[in-house]
């Protein structure tokens, strides 16, 4: 799908604020209520908004631990890369999974209330899993920048 400046306009502002109303939208943007809900729509439908969501501040919710986990798999086979993926996703406290070149098969972002929560997560479910060989952790001390999405410019 093609997108012109308006529909770029909309995906930013709505990346920016997802509870934005469409009246609102739609005066930032220069458009009407209906039209613009209808490039709404058509932009969820063509799959450039994928859902919305609240933005949570995990310390608020006892997160008080963000860790990132390089994982590396003793095989790198279709077969067990997606095993491993099946695996991570059914762990809460994984946030994100991301499949890596090189060296590193994954990196994950885990949030835990606390380090015996993470050590007890990561010693019975995730360095015991079937295919894993090692797992490296780095504790988050700051975090500086955390946007979501992606830079979007009309």
């Amino acid at each position: 799908m093609r997108f012109d400046e308006i529909d770029m306009r909309i995906l930013a502002l709505l990346q920016e604020n997802g509870r934005m109303t469409n009246v609102e939208l739609a005066e930032r943007v220069g458009l009407t209520a209906p039209p613009c809900l209808r490039r709404v729509r058509a932009l969820e439908e063509a799959g450039a908004i994928q859902g919305y969501h609240a933005a949570l501040e995990p310390a608020q919710l006892g997160y008080n631990l963000t860790v990132f986990a390089l994982v590396s798999l003793k095989s790198q086979a279709e077969n067990d890369l997606r095993a491993f993926e099946m695996l991570v996703a059914e762990i809460p406290e994984v946030r994100e999974c991301h499949m890596l070149n090189g060296e590193i098969d994954f990196i994950l972002k885990i949030a835990a209330t606390d380090l015996p929560a993470f050590q007890n997560m990561l010693t019975t479910r995730l360095t015991t899993a079937p295919n894993v060989e090692h797992v490296k952790t780095s504790f988050t001390i700051r975090t500086s920048k955390a946007l979501p999405g992606v830079p979007v410019s009309a």
